[in-house]
């Protein structure tokens, strides 16, 4: 995996598993050179990669995420080999996003003493963390430093929406960037923030109605100028509804949110029919991204669509992403979904005879639950690379992730755990899905192995019930071959015009 690029574009940092399929290996390489890579550091553990190279290309800042919560930050001597511990391997603290200065000082965010991460430098001989952000909610996701750090800017995930700010580093002077549309960074190699030599501030941002463009900040007037409109396929983006975010508390009083896009209800007179889409991860987040082939179901089919942060999604803090860890608080992330069924059932919008669910990965594993739970309010199901039994899952995924996946879900090795993660896996409980399903897998995925779709597919039909099975043979975790996406694109939409709108279908 590619994760940092030099600052003079002669090395490029990454991580392989090559060596054995379970540890991820650190190796660099010239990208003008073929055949230049090297390993530069052989490691233990899955979760290893560059962050970062100085200056004059000798070091390299390294992080090994062993969970969420928890990443070791260390300084690797490129010559030798050697890696130098900086932060405490013992602390649950998350050093996400570690940076060199020109000056080698050492920026990174962290949730250190914090619900949130923030922005600051990092101790290079005593590891401590000195935060220098101000915010006092919301995750600093994303930052950059000028080429002569006099300033960096850095973006707020707002409950989903990027803010951006600019900092003065001697002063610690904020200012706030206001002309941006409200949307999300897209990552690229190495930072998804970027300062010019001159200073501009460069990004790519996306959002409802902005497919990815290029954006530039004075550092100065923090004047916005967007320099591209990207192509679209003849699409008009300013034709897609921009979300709404909904918040309700759910079963115990957490508060829980998500974006709701409807459809035009000049286009689309009466009660509409929705499509619940749960994300993935399980720490991803939902955020009001540029949303692709949804715009399809909202803009030509007249289908709503919302896209829920239950808990255990990230950007809302680490007390909320840690709240459905290990198998005993796993379905708590379940029951979060039935309050917002009935807040949803209360818009006079929607047609609550007329919802369905849908997801993908973890989100998969969720679109299963929930069709056992609340499948006496669904008319259908779409599950991609769905995790099917949490037992089944942990001992077949691939070595490199196992370890990672064991602190998220628990351990399958201890009795307990394996007794509670087999009864909260769908599996156990197929005879309880009765609505019509579609699962889509690739023959190919080292993440969620097809092996968990082929036995919840049995399952079902050895019982009478309703289930497509689209398997993708050349395919990985998230189908990236155009002809797969398009081909299950219009397999899920059939499946949706059948189920939600009651249309014929061959």
């Amino acid at each position: 995996m590619v994760r940092r690029l030099g600052p003079d574009g002669k090395l490029i940092g990454y991580a392989s598993s090559r060596r054995n399929g379970a540890d991820m290996d650190l190796y660099v390489a010239d990208p003008t050179t073929p055949g230049s890579e090297r390993l530069v550091a052989q490691v233990t553990g899955g979760g290893w990669n560059i962050a970062d190279f100085s200056e004059d290309g000798r070091t390299a800042l390294v992080a090994n995420r062993t969970s969420i919560n928890q990443t070791v930050i260390y300084e690797l001597d490129l010559a030798s080999g050697k890696l130098t511990r900086v932060t405490d391997p013992k602390a649950q603290v998350s050093y996400p996003g570690a940076r060199y200065a020109p000056d080698g000082t050492i920026w990174t965010t962290s949730d250190k003493d914090s619900d949130f991460l923030r922005l600051g430098k990092l101790d290079r001989k005593s590891g401590r963390f000195t935060p220098v952000s101000r915010e006092p909610k919301w995750d600093v996701s994303d930052f950059a430093i000028s080429p002569d750090g006099s300033f960096l800017a850095y973006a707020i995930n707002d409950a989903g929406v990027t803010r951006l700010r600019v900092m003065d580093i001697a002063t610690g002077v904020t200012r706030n960037v206001d002309g941006l549309p409200a949307g999300v960074l897209n990552w690229s190699i190495g930072d998804p923030i970027h300062i010019a030599p001159w200073g501009d501030i460069g990004l790519s941002l996306s959002s409802a109605r902005v497919p990815g463009d290029a954006f530039s900040i004075d550092p100065k007037t923090l004047a916005v100028t967007r320099w591209t409109r990207s192509e679209s396929g003849g699409l008009d983006p300013e034709a897609n509804v921009e979300p709404k975010l909904i918040e309700v508390k759910s079963f115990d009083g957490e508060p829980v949110s998500g974006f709701l896009y409807s459809p035009d209800p000049a286009k689309f007179p009466g009660k509409r029919p929705l499509v619940m889409d749960i994300h993935g991860g399980p720490e991803g987040q939902v955020r009001p991204d540029f949303i692709g082939s949804w715009n399809y179901l909202i803009n030509e089919l007249g289908v709503a669509v919302f896209m829920p942060n239950v808990r255990g999604s990230s950007g809302f803090g680490k007390r909320f992403v840690n709240l459905d860890n290990g198998p005993f608080k796993r379905e708590d992330s379940v029951k979060d979904i039935g309050p917002f069924y009935d807040a949803l059932a209360q818009d006079p919008a929607l047609d609550a005879s007329r919802f369905g669910v849908s997801g993908l990965s973890y989100g998969g594993y969720m679109c299963y639950a929930v069709a056992i739970r609340y499948g006496d309010r669904l008319k259908g199901a779409s599950c991609t690379v769905a995790i099917s039994n949490f037992v089944t899952f942990l001992e077949n995924t691939q070595s490199y992730r196992r370890d990672l996946r064991r602190v998220e879900y628990g351990d399958e090795r201890d009795p307990r755990q394996r007794a509670k993660l087999q009864e909260i896996s769908p599996l156990s409980s197929v005879d309880k899905i009765k609505i019509p399903m579609i699962v889509a897998t690739g023959g190919n995925d080292p993440r969620v192995p097809p092996s968990e779709a082929d036995q919840v597919i049995a399952a079902i039909r050895a019982r009478g019930g309703s289930v497509g099975h689209l398997l993708a043979k050349n395919e990985g975790h998230i189908f990236q071959k155009k002809e797969n996406a398009d081909y299950h694109f219009w397999t899920v939409l059939q499946f949706w015009r059948k189920n939600l709108l009651g249309e014929a279908v061959e």
